[in-house]
């Protein structure tokens, strides 16, 4: 458990590092609080998911790169990371501070954006709990037995953890007041949709059960719609 919250205390320091780099300053309130509710909100989840699948967190714990994985999802995940946790509060932080490229979000939306930021990092935790094979890496995992997630948020959509991550960006961004970091997340986000969508290509072809999951639950991540 120690090395699973050592990766989470290190993903905080990350988020904090690049949006207090963006504003040259250690005063920025936001920024303090949004790592607060990360790192509260995580490990919460953490110690959810650890009581059903500690093997899950442990993998997790690691570095998001396998042998096994296809070299272009090693690279969609890393620009994901990129673009999504490095380039966003970055920006957001560069927006708020030094660029001002459009006007500030009300408090209203700011709040809002939080409250988004943390429901988000909960979905993931409820996906990781309901999924026991959600690593971070898209490969057939035959030395776990793999099988296909479809109870709990996986009977709702076929990738909750990716609307979870959705809601994270997006939620970070209207917190740390930028507009502009906001309409950047469409980039990580438009990543993860070709990601989740060669990962089902790949799932279809090589897990069992996979198609007769999709026909039961046909929406991908937005309910009703897609």
């Amino acid at each position: 458990m120690l090395a699973i919250v050592a990766r989470l205390v290190a993903d905080t320091a990350l988020i904090a590092i690049m949006a207090l780099s963006g504003a040259r300053t250690l005063d920025w309130k936001q920024a303090w609080v949004l790592c607060g509710v990360m790192l509260i909100v995580r490990v919460v989840g953490a110690i959810a998911v650890y009581r059903v699948s500690p093997a899950l967190l442990r993998e997790r714990a690691k570095l998001p790169v396998h042998r096994d994985q296809p070299a272009i999802d090693k690279a969609l995940l890393i620009a994901v990371v990129l673009t999504g946790f490095f380039a966003l509060p970055l920006l957001a932080g560069l927006d708020v501070f030094r660029w001002h490229l459009l006007p500030r979000p009300a408090s209203t939306v700011s709040f809002l954006g939080l409250a988004l930021f943390a429901l988000g990092w909960a979905l993931k935790s409820l996906a990781l709990r309901a999924n026991a094979f959600a690593t971070s890496v898209v490969r057939l995992q035959a030395e776990r037995d793999h099988a296909v997630a479809d109870t709990g948020v996986y009977s709702i959509v076929r990738h909750p953890f990716y609307v979870g991550t959705a809601m994270v960006l997006i939620g970070m961004a209207l917190w740390l007041s930028s507009y502009a970091a906001a309409i950047f997340a469409i980039v990580p986000i438009a990543l993860v949709v070709v990601r989740l969508t060669m990962e089902e290509r790949f799932l279809r072809g090589a897990l069992p059960g996979y198609d007769q999951y999709a026909t039961r639950v046909p929406h991908r991540l937005v309910p009703g719609i897609w």
